[in-house]
């Protein structure tokens, strides 16, 4: 008679066609970040749940990882939210960012070499591709993740976990502050960022890194604009 020991637990069949928990809720930020989903709009589970093809506990889960970033609220009996971040939410968000960022050049210009400015090279030709072919969403998105990779190359795995937070919060309050055709980032200011880290020049990278967030915080409005329908069978199609 066969048994079934301790050390051989009977196999379970995975499928690995659906997405689990952590790359449901990546897909979502990914979402954020190109402003394909704007704040506030409700994340309706059963919605999501066909559209990824798994369980509504399983986006249930995926939305709860996403509520303790700040990117998403929950509210009782109501469901889930993209976050709407406030006037004052904003403008503390970008001091933070004043704060951790100068510090992340600096370590940059310290740690980094010959393998880390290549990979911040490439990500610049990304965003020199995206804006050729004036593709929004893109520019967007890799404006976003210049200053979340620039934090992981710098070395400070702490400031990296802040900046991965952070910036696609500052992506919401784009969404919802920013006047509609203005990139997230001013074009050509990431390289010149870029060029001073290589030359070393720590008082002209800090200063060209301050410039620059002081300049996407300009273009800030307080002009609200009308929340689009969503498709969501194509929008993580």
């Amino acid at each position: 008679m066969s048994t079934i020991c301790e050390d051989n637990p009977p196999s379970t069949v995975v499928d690995t066609n659906k997405p689990d928990i952590n790359e449901i809720a990546d897909r979502v930020v990914n979402a954020i970040m190109e402003h394909r989903l704007p704040p506030g709009i409700k994340l309706a589970e059963e919605k999501l749940a066909a559209v990824f093809g798994v369980s509504r506990t399983k986006i249930r889960q995926a939305l709860t990882q996403l509520a303790k970033d700040g990117l998403v609220k929950l509210h009782p009996n109501r469901g889930a939210f993209v976050a709407s971040p406030s006037i004052q939410e904003a403008l503390d968000l970008f001091a933070t960012r004043r704060l951790l960022e100068p510090e992340i050049v600096r370590n940059t210009i310290a740690r980094a070499g010959k393998a880390e400015l290549k990979r911040l090279h490439q990500h610049l030709a990304l965003e020199a591709d995206a804006r050729e072919r004036n593709d929004r969403r893109a520019i967007i998105k890799l404006s976003g993740e210049f200053h979340m990779l620039l934090a992981e190359v710098s070395g400070n795995g702490f400031i990296s976990k802040l900046m991965d937070e952070l910036c696609p919060l500052t992506c919401l309050i784009i969404a919802l502050y920013d006047a509609p055709n203005t990139p997230a980032c001013p074009e050509d200011e990431h390289t010149r960022i870029v060029e001073a880290i290589e030359a070393k020049d720590v008082e002209r990278a800090t200063s060209l890194m301050l410039h620059h967030l002081e300049h996407v915080e300009r273009e800030l409005n307080l002009d609200g604009r009308a929340k689009p329908d969503i498709d969501w069978d194509r929008m993580f199609g």
